[in-house]
């Protein structure tokens, strides 16, 4: 239940998420690089396919076309977020299980459209990196925290949102010096700025949203 979650259940979900073969794949494949055309022999450079013509540009791709059609399609980056003001400063000191009923009639959105969401959380409500709380007496939240509070205002589903936590693990996984703990980990370390945290998030955006997510 989103009711009683917390920032650390949501990073567990993210990082089991992040450990499935499905989602190996979709980081192994989100930057669609073209394949390498493989060397034919003599023989088979002499043979036409049947339902090809000598001089038909398919014979020259190293992938099918529906292949390099649906790689173009998912390489669109996601449109960015309808611009929905969030609540005032009373909506950020408020419990989050108040915030519920926004999400009546809402549609689901894009990972990459709930990190923006969240993203607009945090940098308006403010970022915070106390240990296992979702926010503090002022309203601002970590990382998590803001993805959680996106959710609860109405932007994406569970799944999205712990799809959206999973494109921050991968993207901490993929920096120069990968960070292999947990996003909550990363969000608490000593030194780490609200800068930092949104750049985390701008990055993992392009990330997804290259990916079709």
């Amino acid at each position: 239940m989103t009711a009683t979650l917390t920032p650390d259940q949501l990073d567990l979900e993210a990082a089991r998420l992040y450990d499935t073969a499905a989602w190996q794949q979709i980081v192994t494949n989100w930057q669609y690089t073209a394949v390498e055309p493989t060397l034919r022999t003599a023989t088979e450079a002499t043979q036409t396919p049947a339902d090809t013509t000598p001089g038909d540009w398919r014979n020259l791709l190293s992938v099918p076309v529906d292949q390099l059609i649906t790689d173009a399609v998912r390489s669109i980056p996601a449109a960015p977020p309808t611009e929905r003001a969030l609540p005032g400063r009373l909506g950020a000191i408020l419990p989050d299980r108040l915030h519920t009923w926004r999400r009546i009639g809402q549609a689901d959105i894009r990972p990459s459209t709930h990190l923006a969401y969240a993203r607009q959380v945090i940098a308006e409500w403010g970022w915070m990196n106390d240990p296992y709380r979702l926010r503090n007496g002022r309203g601002a939240r970590c990382i998590c925290g803001g993805l959680l509070t996106a959710h609860r205002l109405g932007y994406g589903s569970t799944d999205t949102m712990n799809a959206a936590g999973a494109w921050i693990l991968t993207e901490l996984r993929h920096q120069a010096q990968p960070w292999t703990g947990l996003i909550g980990h990363w969000n608490r370390q000593p030194g780490r700025t609200k800068e930092q945290a949104l750049a985390l998030i701008d990055r993992t955006i392009v990330r997804a949203s290259h990916a079709g997510d």
